[in-house]
């Protein structure tokens, strides 16, 4: 059975809010995004020490460090040295707790992407080394702002450099906003990343029927079939963790504050958005006979 996690940030910048609520709900986990208003490379030893204080007691485990590993620029050598630092200090924190998995995207997007494919590959030569010293799992999420946006550009990403270092962090609603390679996110793109997903992150969208913009809502209110989805993880074994990452508020959040997540104006409402997607997740569950 698979096992369940919030983005800190989602509830709250303050992380013991986050920890509190996690537990109020029984959850399993944590993933740690930006803590105090701080991203996860700029989180420093203090916090970390105060983390691991408010984690003592609890049965909860920071399952993966949502860094922003390779997003930026494809064609910018100094972003891109300025990021394996970042991937380095990301793996600093995993360490700190335990954790073996790192998020991480395809840069930017640039278009036609297919003049890009080669680079996009070739990029992903040093950070391999950085993984292999560090013994971590880089879980690349599909992402429609990067150059990677659906679980099936996503195996053939994975497929191309074939590495265990290598996964799929697997995230539904993305490929709702990624107008350049459309597919049904369930089952299409699950069943193409499904036996390289270490990880996985819940949140739901929807096309507005007038505009055909994609805009998040809470969970189970999009045009994710997320009963079906649920279904499958117990049906595939997946025994990993499925981690909410809201992104819904009740005030919609920019553009900007979706691609660049974190801070206290990402965070703000977001305790009532997750609390509202939370009891929108468990409902299903119980229905599902899965809680």
């Amino acid at each position: 059975m698979f096992k369940l996690s919030v983005f800190t940030d989602e509830v709250s910048q303050d992380f013991e809010k986050a920890v509190l609520v996690a537990q109020e709900y029984g959850l399993d986990g944590l993933e740690v995004r930006s803590v105090w208003d701080k991203p996860p490379h700029k989180i420093e030893v203090q916090d970390i020490r105060d983390m691991r204080e408010l984690l003592r007691g609890t049965k909860l485990k920071v399952c993966s460090i949502a860094s922003p590993f390779y997003k930026c620029a494809i064609d910018n050598p100094q972003e891109r040295r300025e990021h394996l630092d970042i991937l380095r200090k990301c793996c600093d924190l995993a360490d700190a707790f335990d954790c073996q998995i790192i998020r991480g995207f395809t840069f930017w997007r640039k278009k036609p992407m297919d003049d890009y494919w080669r680079q996009v590959i070739g990029g992903f030569a040093e950070p391999l080394k950085v993984l292999e010293e560090r013994d971590k799992v880089l879980a690349i999420e599909n992402e429609a702002s990067t150059m990677i946006g659906t679980g099936r550009r996503l195996r053939r990403f994975l497929d191309e450099i074939d590495s265990d270092r290598l996964g799929a962090m697997w995230d539904p609603a993305n490929s709702i906003y990624d107008d350049d390679e459309p597919e049904v996110p369930f089952p299409d793109g699950y069943d193409a990343i499904k036996d390289r997903m270490p990880h996985m992150h819940l949140k739901d969208a929807l096309r507005d029927p007038e505009t055909n913009e994609p805009k998040c809502v809470p969970i189970g209110e999009g045009n994710i079939d997320y009963r079906r989805q649920l279904e499958a993880l117990v049906e595939d074994g997946y025994g990993g963790y499925v981690s909410l990452e809201t992104h819904w508020r009740p005030t919609a959040l920019s553009e900007e504050q979706l691609n660049r997540p974190g801070g206290a104006a990402f965070s703000k409402e977001g305790e009532y958005a997750s609390r509202v997607c939370l009891d929108n997740l468990f409902a299903m569950l119980r229905e599902l006979g899965l809680r």
